[in-house]
C-alpha cells in the first residue's frame, strides 16, 4: 500500500511540469492531458524499475522507451506528430539535480581550489547526469527506429 501511494504521488508531480512545459511548447490544448499522462506514465515506470533495483541510468532508458512507443501510439491515432505528446512528457525525467551537484562542485573546485572529493564529487554526477540525458535521448529514438523503419529489420 505504502508503495502504491509512492508510486502515485511520484505520477502526479510529474505530470504538473509535463504539462507546464507543454504549454511553453505550444501544444494544442487537446493534447495536455496526452503530455500528463504521458508524464506520470514515464516518471511512473522509471519509480517502479528503480524501485526493483534497476540503476537510474537504465530506468530513464525504458522509461523514456515507453513514453516514446506510447507516444507513437498516441500519433497514429490523433493524427499528430509523436514528439507532441512525448518531449514534454520527458522534461520530467531531466537529471537537474545531478546537473547542479556537478556544477556546484565544479564551482568550488575554481573558488576553494583542487581537491580529491570534490573532483570525484563532480566527475560522479556529471556523468550521472551525461548517462540520463543519453539515456532519455536514445529512449525516445528507439521507438521510432523500429515502427518507422522503412527496410525489413531481417
Amino acid at each position: 500500500m505504502e508503495l502504491l501511494f509512492a508510486l502515485l504521488n511520484d505520477m502526479f508531480f510529474a505530470a504538473i511540469p509535463a504539462v507546464g512545459f507543454a504549454l511553453v511548447f505550444n501544444v494544442p490544448h487537446r493534447a495536455l492531458i496526452y503530455c500528463a499522462v504521458g508524464g506520470a506514465l514515464g516518471h511512473g515506470s522509471r519509480f517502479l524499475f528503480m524501485k526493483f533495483g534497476i540503476p537510474i541510468e537504465w530506468a530513464t532508458f525504458f522509461a523514456a522507451t515507453t513514453v516514446g512507443t506510447i507516444g507513437i501510439h498516441w500519433s497514429h491515432k490523433f493524427l499528430a506528430h509523436p514528439k507532441v505528446f512525448t518531449v514534454a512528457a520527458l522534461i520530467p525525467m531531466v537529471p537537474g539535480v545531478f546537473a547542479y551537484k556537478s556544477m556546484i562542485a565544479l564551482v568550488e573546485i575554481n573558488h576553494i581550489g583542487y581537491s580529491p572529493e570534490l573532483v570525484s564529487t563532480m566527475a560522479e554526477n556529471f556523468l550521472k547526469a551525461m548517462f540520463i540525458i543519453a539515456g532519455l535521448a536514445l529512449g525516445l529514438a528507439f521507438p521510432a527506429m523500429i515502427f518507422y523503419r522503412r527496410k525489413p529489420v531481417i
